[in-house]
């Protein structure tokens, strides 16, 4: 079994000094895998093809050297896109006033989905202002979480 936290750390430290975060390292497929890596600009500048492609030739370099992954894959790097993942605690912070999905792997108040926007954290928790109200659920009981594309973030993402 492949773990995606030895990559991230191979590779992390190249990108960020190439200027990119990596946002998610996952790997996919059974028969033929599939390494999907997952990143932005830290100018947060829009990703282009381009940097798509330098990230690509930097990550399979350093793959090479590493060999972590026994057997054939294909690697995939996307850019993170308007709906990213949530990945780490201070995503939540860094995205406050955005409107999000979370799913929760335990029910938090009877619940484990909540969408509303994002109060940022406080401690290990994550606040948000849904319809009913503000809740808090731990980051730890976090499943699944991104952004949900609204016109606030697209505004946000193409400043005039």
């Amino acid at each position: 079994m492949v773990d995606t936290g030895t990559i991230t750390g191979l590779i992390e430290p190249s990108l960020a000094a190439m200027g990119y975060r990596v946002v998610r390292v996952a790997l996919t497929g059974v028969r033929r895998a599939t390494l999907q890596v997952m990143a932005e600009r830290t100018d947060d500048a829009p990703m282009s093809v381009e940097d798509c492609a330098q990230i690509s030739h930097t990550v399979s370099a350093l793959l090479d050297v590493a060999d972590p992954i026994a057997g054939a894959y294909t690697l995939e790097v996307s850019s993170a896109g308007l709906d990213r993942p949530l990945v780490r605690l201070e995503d939540y912070e860094r995205f406050r006033g955005c409107e999000a999905r979370v799913e929760l792997g335990a029910p938090v108040d009877g619940r484990k989905r909540f969408r509303g926007r994002l109060l940022g954290t406080a401690g290990g928790d994550i606040r948000l202002a849904t319809s009913t109200g503000e809740v808090q659920v731990p980051f730890a009981a976090v499943t699944r979480a991104k952004l949900v594309i609204t016109d606030d973030l697209l505004a946000a993402s193409h400043p005039q």
